[in-house]
């Protein structure tokens, strides 16, 4: 299982979607690529999947190019790109067998398949018409047949987009068990999704790779060391005056709550909240963002102001 894009770049006139993208992911895992929107995130997914050619540059699956030989490239492949649309007149049932046979896969497996993802992905009643699903019951259909062939490589353009925090969920903990022996390339801006399903992140802006790396590595580089604290009250001028001295000082601090820098020792945690609780009545004390969400702000921060 091995995914190689390598001096990848993408021109539309004199606009470059891609511009000189290159990495390598080999074994089971799974792998975030985060950007804001139209950042290059999906242009690189339809090159990796031959929906897209790549103006310069090779992409890879398990060693094969995807542009030359895309048919032996794609055979152990599952993808769902932008927002899939099947045939409204099919039932969840006949859709999955449809894909199902469109892959070669026999009768008895697709039935198989079809229990299992009934469970797992809590689809909706298989007798249902597509075409009147709610669009999270469609993408967990979409999704079903993207896995029906049991695909090594799993390749997801932003899978959670427009879902209820329900809806996500079932992705998250499918994703989770699916990574740890397929591999899987999963396109996002959604911080929390990233951080609670993949080992590696990539992060692209403007077509360009801006950094890559483990999310535990990437993550420590860029942690703010701050802590929220919540007060029961506003924050008056007085608390602003006296948190101004606490710790290695007040971020910001607006309605009930404060933000204060310090240095990530566990020692400067408890005695900022040992001065903190001496000024007002404290209903919640936690970190101040994700690791990875500072990550994410200092690095496309950096490329903005660049």
């Amino acid at each position: 299982m091995e995914i190689t894009f390598n001096k990848v770049t993408k021109k539309y006139s004199k606009f470059m979607a891609l511009d000189d993208v290159s990495f390598n992911y080999n074994g089971h895992g799974a792998i975030g690529y985060l950007g804001p929107n139209g950042a290059g995130k999906t242009t690189t997914l339809k090159v990796m999947t031959n929906l897209l050619r790549p103006s310069e540059g090779t992409a890879e699956l398990n060693g094969i190019d995807v542009n030359r030989h895309p048919k032996k490239a794609l055979q152990n492949v599952g993808s769902m790109i932008e927002t899939p649309v099947p045939y409204p007149f099919l039932t969840v049932k006949e859709s999955l067998e449809f894909v199902g046979e469109l892959r070669g896969v026999d009768r008895k497996t697709i039935h198989s398949k079809i229990d299992e993802f009934y469970d797992g992905l809590k689809l909706p009643p298989l007798t249902s018409k597509m075409g009147q699903l709610s669009k999270g019951q469609r993408q967990r259909a979409v999704f079903a047949s993207v896995l029906i062939s049991d695909p090594d490589i799993i390749i997801l353009d932003e899978p959670t987009s427009g879902l209820d925090p329900f809806e996500r969920k079932i992705f998250r903990d499918f994703i989770l068990e699916l990574k740890k022996t397929k591999l899987v390339f999963l396109s996002s801006h959604i911080l929390s999704e990233v951080a609670e399903t993949c080992d590696d992140v990539v992060f692209i802006n403007h077509g360009k790779i801006l950094k890559q790396g483990k999310i535990g590595e990437v993550s420590q580089e860029f942690n703010t060391n701050a802590v929220s604290i919540e007060f029961l009250r506003p924050v008056d001028d007085n608390i602003i005056k006296n948190l101004q001295s606490i710790g290695n000082g007040l971020v910001r601090a607006e309605g009930r709550t404060a933000v204060i820098k310090f240095s990530g020792s566990e020692v400067d945690r408890a005695k900022i909240l040992e001065d903190a609780v001496k000024l007002a009545p404290i209903i919640s004390y936690t970190s101040y963002g994700s690791d990875l969400e500072s990550a994410y702000l200092s690095i496309l921060g950096e490329k903005k102001s660049s």
